[in-house]
């Protein structure tokens, strides 16, 4: 190639990857990426779409921290059993709520609701089960004598099931105080949750070997051993598919509070860097690491794995057995996601204000989530029109202050899209005002942080946003500034070939999978080599350029030595330089990055060094002597850098350290002997060389003569 073609693609190749960063896109398009932020009203399904589901009111608030547990009565509406004081509230199908019962225990675990229209709740810790008449009248009807009472189900005879712990046991109870029997002693330490089917059969999960029993004909047989801890949820359908809620933590002390509701997330846009890359998503049945899963039971006894995450704990479960769909109901800012039961098709469904979805409840008439944090009531009614919806985004932080430029949304129907903008963490009333965009224009003010929300009515959709934004130019930093010892040298290796049409796109070479990654220069020996290294930063990640820049210690102004330099090293000849204590400065500019006049520069100045090219001098004394055994006694001055090592030879044989008389080479005048205790028999050379701590070398050559047992001196 033409060597000036060549330099002049190699300077497009770098103006096109100075400026590749220069306008900035945060993309959501992803089903993850909407999950970061808040939905009210909205689904989110696998695709990342955004659509208006029936709106999900509150419906009820029992004033209590917790419900744990729900059941349906015919008649008399949604019954709620409650943690904190231990009351059992029924909310009538109008949504009017009140007291029906209030135990001395502090939690109601557990509510059931027989044929006949009686309902049952248990109680814990070390509690009973109550029937509760209509008029709200409760008696004990069975006390078991456990530490916990977990769950209850209702046989097709109308028998009652019990399940305890901590001894794993489950009870059946057919009249009352004195009617029951002891149907399962089981070697785990809790029951926690109990389904029945038509046949008569009997579903349990145990915690803390995460099992799924099934118990017929006097016998339990195990369907299923999750590598999650707990079974917390079961349900069972009419075809006898079993689906069974699986977590990796017990949460058999439900008397702990939830964890509180974390709000959207704050994210940044990353460069995609390949050796960094988005790792694949696992399969759902790869349960290492999980949180919580959902498993099916088929009814020939195969399982499968629907639903898991790593980073969300789900604490109830309900199935619409006619559209054969699974409710999960989480702790991830109180979430309800849906997915069918084959699993495919997930989707949010809800996302309500409080801190968990409790349990779920699937009534003839509507969709009801208990929630805890503040224990209330929600529900939609399934055939509910579509109204509005409102999704916010998670929270960009830009890393600096940016103007912000265009949202474009890929969308279809009545969709509003509003910003705004601040300059903390969290949006407070610090914040700008909700501002709509005109013509996708942001009209937020400049800021680091940035958020958007869209309105969505009727069928409306958003399927992809896109926002633009610049970040404020900031100075760039030298972070370090090393002086390398004398005669290092430093040269170029080899760099990485990128395709010229990479460089010709305009696309940053990390997209095409090639990591650009800073190679090292090489060390190498340099007689009066001083050699420079930096490191420096650019929070815009800016191209930079770097003038360097020398003064004698002492000296008011600097001279430059090189301007314009892309690489962060530099060898300067030494050897040019007068002998004295310099300082050096680098001066870092994005000039490359920026327009003229809108460059910024940061800079460093290194610790004082000392350049010394002057050899030491060596200085024979007249104390040296050739007559009985050999001695020879010398000065070593340097006024430079000082005397660092002194070695002899004799006869042209090894180099022999010798020490000063004082014991240490460290001065800048220094008196050696060296004593060789012999009797010359022919003529000796002894060879001295001296370094100082710049590398200078000094020799000397001292011939001695048997004829004439004269010293004679000749220096190298």
């Amino acid at each position: 190639m033409n060597k000036s073609v060549s330099t002049a693609l190699l300077l497009l190749l770098a103006s096109l990857l100075a400026y590749a960063g220069d306008a900035t896109v945060w993309s959501i398009s992803s089903r993850s990426d909407f999950l970061k932020g808040n939905a009210k009203n909205i689904s989110i399904d696998d695709n990342g779409t955004l659509r208006v589901t029936p709106t999900a009111r509150e419906v009820f608030d029992t004033e209590q921290p917790f419900i744990w547990s729900t059941a349906y009565a015919p008649g008399l509406g949604i019954i709620l059993g409650t943690g904190g004081d231990g009351k059992v509230f029924r909310v009538d199908d109008s949504g009017k709520g009140s007291l029906l019962a209030d135990f001395a225990e502090i939690n109601v675990s557990a509510l059931a609701v027989n044929p006949a229209g009686e309902i049952f709740a248990a109680t814990s810790p070390d509690g009973k089960v109550y029937k509760i008449g209509r008029d709200g009248k409760a008696t004990v009807f069975f006390e078991p004598k456990e530490k916990y009472i977990w769950d209850l189900a209702v046989f097709p005879d109308g028998t009652l099931a019990v399940a305890t712990g901590d001894t794993g046991k489950i009870y059946r109870v057919r009249g009352g105080v004195n009617d029951w029997w002891l149907l399962h002693d089981s070697s785990e330490t809790h029951i926690i949750c109990l389904a029945t089917d038509a046949k008569g059969n009997l579903y349990a999960g145990t915690d803390s070997n995460g099992t799924v029993l099934r118990i017929g004909d006097g016998m339990a047989f195990s369907l299923l051993d999750s590598p999650l801890r707990e079974i917390h949820d079961l349900r069972v359908l009419p075809d006898g598919t079993v689906v069974a809620l699986a977590l990796s933590e017990s949460v058999s002390t439900k008397t702990e509070t939830p964890a509180a509701s974390t709000g959207a997330k704050t994210v940044s846009v990353e460069k995609p860097h390949p050796a960094n890359p988005e790792q694949p998503r696992k399969s759902r049945h790869d349960l290492s690491g999980a949180k919580s899963a959902v498993h099916r039971i088929d009814p020939d006894g195969a399982s499968s794995v629907i639903w898991n995450s790593s980073s969300v704990a789900a604490f109830s479960l309900d199935v619409d057995a006619a559209s054969r769909r699974v409710l999960i109901g989480t702790g991830d800012n109180a979430r309800t996601y849906q997915v069918e039961l084959d699993g495919s098709a997930e989707r949010l469904v809800t996302q309500l204000s409080q801190d968990q979805v409790s349990d779920i409840l699937l009534t003839p008439t509507q969709l009801a989530f208990a929630t805890s944090g503040q224990g209330k009531l929600f529900a939609t009614t399934l055939k509910s029109p579509l109204e509005t919806g409102v999704y916010e985004s998670a929270v960009l932080d830009a890393k600096s202050s940016s103007r912000w430029g265009r949202v474009d949304a890929a969308s279809t129907g009545a969709v509003k899209i509003e910003t705004r903008s601040g300059n903390t963490e969290i949006p407070t009333e610090t914040w700008s005002r909700w501002a709509e965009t005109k013509d996708s224009q942001v009209a937020s003010p400049q800021s680091r942080y940035f958020q958007w929300r869209a309105t969505l009515t009727g069928d409306a959709s958003v399927r992809e946003v896109n926002v633009t934004f610049k970040q404020t130019n900031i100075a760039p930093e030298v972070l370090a500034l090393e002086v390398l010892p004398p005669n290092v040298g430093l040269a170029a290796n080899p760099g990485m070939q990128i395709d010229p049409n990479i460089a010709l796109s305009g696309q940053e070479p990390a997209a095409f999978g090639i990591q650009v990654v800073e190679i090292p220069p090489r060390k190498l020996y340099q007689r009066g080599a001083r050699s420079l290294q930096w490191k420096a930063e650019d929070r815009n990640d800016d191209s930079l350029v770097f003038d360097v820049f020398i003064k004698k210690v002492g000296e008011s102004e600097f001279r430059l030595l090189r301007s314009g330099l892309s690489e962060n090293y530099l060898t300067i000849d030494g050897l040019t330089l007068s002998d004295g204590r310099y300082v050096v400065k680098v001066v870092a500019s994005d000039s490359p990055s920026n327009q003229p006049g809108q460059e910024l520069t940061g800079r460093k100045e290194s610790d004082p060094f000392d350049i010394d090219n002057s050899a030491p001098s060596i200085a024979l004394r007249d104390d040296t002597r050739s007559s009985g055994p050999l001695q020879v006694r010398f000065d070593v001055t340097d006024s430079g850098s000082g005397v660092m090592r002194v070695e002899y030879s004799v006869d042209a044989g090894d180099w022999r350290t010798v020490n000063p008389e004082d014991g240490i080479s460290d001065g800048p005048k220094e008196i050696y002997r060296i004593n060789l205790n012999t009797s010359p028999s022919k003529d000796v050379a002894v060879t001295v060389r001296a370094f100082d701590r710049n590398g200078n070398v000094a020799t000397v050559t001292v011939g001695i003569s048997k004829q004439k047992a004269a010293v004679v001196s000749s220096p190298k």
